[in-house]
């Protein structure tokens, strides 16, 4: 059984998972209590729901449309995961934006915008920062909402053996990320060819591995950014970026603030929270 733990209560309640399932624990149905999103910041899970299968890892979100049956699988990683969950009142829906389509996608892959607020709240909620964990999980919700309301979430199609793979090699990329990497090291650790890796990583996990390297490394910058005051240089080569210009962009691009305005924020700085972050990228 899984960990829980209420870290607040009122319109939108957030809750600390965390779960050490694996492939010899068998699943079972759960129903979503409230419309949710659950950020995984840690491990990986497969989930099904509404007749698709989909696989979670460190950066996706876990998409809960209220009264829908789900089951969490485990098959495919044996380090359990984490997710911080932000449980959500029907008013409260409503007022963000209750687009049935969003509600019901099912899953979100790593984005940058979503990674760099799910940071922030975990950052919230470990007391590392001098925001409400109530308001970065309520901006949140906004941005899931602006990101992917009229989009239509494409059937992933993919083998046990596929999945399985996938998963493994976004685990390993994670692990790597402050390291150089390359698509063809990448592929040479999955035990398949560049063009095939790059295929079946994209199909079954919703980003190409790139993407997904430059994502985990602004996941690990936006969490440094909020726990010291090492200088944004320093922050930008442990995280695996080797030049300085290209993490200012790139971080400025997913937060819609540059690494300096991010840590005034997560320090209390509302305004620059209000008026930048919430923005979509």
């Amino acid at each position: 059984m899984p960990i829980v733990k209420t870290l607040h209560g009122g319109p939108i309640s957030v809750i600390d998972y965390r779960c050490t399932a694996g492939p010899g624990d068998s699943p079972y149905t759960e129903i979503h209590q409230r419309h949710s999103l659950s950020y995984v910041r840690k491990g990986s899970f497969g989930c099904r729901a509404r007749g698709q299968t989909f696989e979670l890892i460190a950066g996706s979100v876990l998409v809960g449309h209220e009264g829908d049956e789900y089951l969490c699988t485990h098959e495919h990683y044996r380090g359990g995961d984490e997710c911080l969950s932000f449980q959500l009142r029907p008013e409260l829906v409503e007022s963000i934006g209750d687009d049935a389509a969003a509600w019901r996608i099912g899953s979100v892959p790593p984005v940058p915008g979503l990674i760099i607020l799910g940071e922030l709240a975990q950052a919230a909620a470990d007391e590392r920062c001098d925001l409400g964990l109530e308001e970065v999980a309520m901006i949140f919700a906004a941005r899931f909402v602006k990101l992917v309301s009229g989009r239509r979430k494409i059937p992933s199609y993919a083998t046990p053996r596929d999945r399985r793979r996938a998963v493994a090699a976004a685990a390993w990329i994670d692990a790597n990320s402050q390291q150089p990497l390359n698509l063809e090291r990448a592929a040479r650790e999955a035990g398949l060819s560049p063009f095939h890796f790059l295929r079946l990583f994209a199909r079954v996990l919703g980003v190409t591995p790139h993407q997904y390297l430059v994502r985990s490394r602004l996941r690990r910058a936006a969490r440094l950014l909020t726990e010291d005051d090492r200088s944004i240089t320093d922050v930008a080569f442990d995280t695996g970026f080797a030049d300085i210009s290209n993490f200012v962009r790139s971080f400025h691009r997913a937060a819609g603030a540059s690494p300096r305005r991010f840590r005034q924020a997560s320090r209390g700085d509302r305004k620059i929270l209000q008026d930048r972050l919430v923005t979509p990228a």
